[in-house]
């Protein structure tokens, strides 16, 4: 199935932002709503801001009747969820999400997004990994700055430049005597997929599934306990998730910790991912700038990418001349 790419926005457009999971308020999204309307975009605030039932912005009813009227709304050219949390994935069983193959329109959002990018991606459609408006002014200017260029911008270039990939977790990691890991040099194509780590494990055996062969796969994840991780890491190598990649990417792995520290697992979070890998030789870098960190940059989910990971740093590309 050929990957529908949203076009991109311009001054003047609407951009709906929408809470799917946990609620949220009006004053919690004036950064995002002040970063929106700076790049000259409309704000259409959806009905389950403020909205509060337990936890969630609504009940699932009311938070898929809020994002389904945002898909269907032809003005709106972007959906922006509100913030992450759980429970987007209470949605699925009451959204069309068919729409977007007649009138494609970027969903942004991560962490329990996952969850629409899943189903974006089996549906053919692509979609972005960044932040949400949700605590954006404590993020860096280049997590905004690469959001903005995604959404604005025919062909997005680099993600994020060059930057290091040397053994992530330095000293704290070896305090903690786990070994240290490395990236693993080379260069591949393919289409970029995955997520939340969390996600990607609760939605495998359903119908929001993906299939990662051929793809170059992200993962990150936020305050999982480490035999957890190791859990979820071994259900993907059963499953023959690391064997077919072209490559692979790991992103912030943040506050990962032990049950008790006293009785440590003994592995890292990228240990438990590195000796996943087996005998695989395609590109792996570590301490990718995106997930729960505060260099959160913006990725395309479904468009084919170039990962190159060097002794140096690694490179991600968007740009249609650099994919031969």
């Amino acid at each position: 199935m050929s990957v529908l790419i949203p076009p991109a926005l311009r001054p003047g457009d609407t951009i709906a932002i929408v809470p799917t999971a946990r609620a949220i308020s009006v004053q919690e999204l004036r950064d995002g709503i002040a970063l929106a309307e700076s790049w000259g975009l409309k704000v259409k605030l959806g009905a389950g801001i403020g909205r509060k039932h337990f936890q969630q912005a609504g009940t699932a009813e009311e938070r898929a009747a809020d994002l389904q009227a945002a898909l269907d709304d032809p003005q709106v050219r972007a959906i922006w969820c509100a913030r992450g949390g759980y429970g987007t994935v209470h949605l699925l069983d009451h959204l069309d999400l068919s729409a977007l193959r007649r009138d494609p329109k970027w969903i942004v959002g991560f962490s329990d997004i996952t969850v629409l990018h899943n189903a974006l991606h089996n549906l053919g459609i692509a979609s972005l990994h960044a932040q949400m408006p949700f605590n954006i002014g404590a993020k860096t200017e280049e997590s905004r700055e690469t959001l903005r260029a995604a959404l604005f911008t025919e062909e997005y270039g680099v993600v994020s430049g060059e930057w290091p990939v040397t053994s992530p977790g330095g000293t704290s990691l070896a305090t903690r005597h786990w070994p240290l890991v490395t990236h693993r040099e080379g260069t591949c194509v393919g289409g970029l997929i995955g997520g939340n780590l969390s996600l990607l494990y609760a939605l495998r055996g359903t119908p929001y599934d993906i299939d990662p062969r051929g793809g170059i796969l992200f993962i990150e994840d936020l305050d999982e306990l480490l035999y957890h991780v190791d859990r979820m890491v071994q259900n993907l190598r059963l499953a023959g998730w690391f064997k077919g990649l072209a490559g692979l990417i790991v992103g912030g792995m943040s506050d990962m910790r032990d049950k008790n520290p006293e009785d440590p697992f003994g592995k890292s979070a990228e240990r438990i991912i590195a000796d996943a890998l087996g005998d695989t030789t395609y590109p792996v870098c570590f301490g990718f700038p995106a997930g729960h960190i505060d260099d959160n940059r913006a990725l395309v989910f479904g468009k084919k990418a170039k990962l190159s990971v060097t002794a140096n740093g690694a490179t991600l590309s968007f740009d249609g001349a650099d994919l031969a």
